[in-house]
């Protein structure tokens, strides 16, 4: 347990042109509960170093390699309290395990690792450790997703029947050299998986967060679409839940002119729950009798999973790097010994692994529906 006022953070990846390492230092530092000090910012050392000016820490803790990292910063007074992985996936299981080695937590951005028998692995490893470790799966930090959330488990909707999760982009309908994230196309740094481990297991897991049913069985269709692309860049996914409702899962990275719009559609036997993550500050309940309601980020109806991760007044848009900051916000949490339910960690991390090895394997062998486990 940690109990001064802020966290220090070393970064692992997020060097200079990186989309995400930016967005990981504003969202942790967003309610200053934690303060990036450090990092191993890329693989080059000159690039690691440059990485400094970007993110305004001292020029001697931009470390050349993680090994100097840690052993540096563990023999500093003021030391990194934990690390945060934010490179491609098939660093994150070397990266975590390092790191759990030297005696601090991590967080790693999702998906876990990069196949499902690393994940087994780290696993394993934050269990020895007994140390916390957490996943970055953003979306589960909307306030209003987790107003869904409770609703659901409070029995809002009575019996869940139908649930239907979107997560259409259209930035790799086309070939994706020179575009940042390259990596995300490239087996050997991404896994098995596509779109199906990028954006895919991201619905796949709000579906799991919201609804609190897990998948057991899956039907997967998965396809290379851009000719010369070795891994899938287009998902369908047919889900059957544990209490026997029925899911479809859609994730696609080649529908032109869709830029981010994840979405979830729940439906049971007293009405249904749609939240998009393009129009974030509003969740739309459909009730049984025929009624609309339309519940706001900062509603004084809000329980208390969204209200305790409501930064302002109703009419003030709260958005993705909000989002990302409650993630932050309950890792803080659960590293000064406080309860934070909604932080998604190693059982999320292997069953997100899971569904997109066995969706990667089943597609390819055409085998219809199979059994999800873990």
């Amino acid at each position: 347990m940690v109990n001064r006022a802020r966290l220090r953070m070393g970064m692992i990846g997020g060097g200079p042109g990186a989309f995400i390492g930016p967005i990981h230092r504003i969202a942790a530092e967003l309610d200053r509960e934690i303060e990036l000090v450090a990092g191993v910012f890329s693989t080059t050392p000159d690039r690691s170093r440059a990485a400094a000016d970007i993110y305004r820490i001292d020029p001697e803790r931009a470390y050349p390699d993680l090994a100097t990292m840690l052993a540096q910063e563990k023999a500093r007074d003021d030391g990194i309290d934990f690390v945060t992985v934010v490179t491609p996936n098939h660093n994150h299981l070397p990266s975590v395990k390092a790191a759990l080695a030297a005696g601090l937590p991590a967080m790693s951005d999702k998906p876990m690792t990069a196949t499902y028998a690393e994940a087994c692995e780290l696993a394993g490893l934050v269990a020895d450790a007994g140390l916390p470790f957490g996943l970055t799966f953003t979306y589960t930090g909307y306030p209003l997703v987790r107003e869904m959330r409770e609703r659901i488990a409070a029995g809002a909707l009575g019996t869940l029947r139908k649930v239907v999760v979107e997560y259409p982009q259209g930035w790799l309908s086309q070939p994706a050299e020179g575009k940042q994230a390259e990596w995300r196309v490239d087996p050997a740094r991404s896994g098995a998986g596509g779109c199906i481990g990028d954006i895919g297991v991201h619905a796949f897991n709000l579906a799991e967060f919201v609804t609190g049913q897990k998948v057991t069985h899956i039907l997967a269709d998965l396809a290379a679409v851009v000719p010369g692309r070795q891994l899938d860049d287009d998902c369908t996914v047919l889900m059957r839940f544990e209490n026997g409702a029925r899911g479809v899962l859609l994730a696609s990275q080649i529908e032109v002119g869709e830029l981010n719009g994840h979405r979830i559609r729940v439906y049971g036997e007293k009405g249904g729950m749609v939240w998009k993550q393009e129009e974030p500050n509003t969740l739309t309940v459909h009730h049984a009798d025929g009624r609309t309601e339309l519940v706001r980020a900062g509603d004084a109806s809000l329980g208390a999973l969204a209200a305790s991760r409501t930064r302002t007044p109703g009419g003030h848009p709260e958005g993705y790097l909000e989002a990302f900051a409650n993630i932050y916000r309950d890792f803080a949490a659960v590293l000064r010994g406080e309860e934070a339910p909604c932080l998604q960690g190693v059982e999320e991390g292997l069953r997100g692994m899971a569904f997109i090895d066995t969706a990667v394997r089943a597609s390819a062998a055409e085998a219809g529906w199979v059994e999800l486990t873990t």
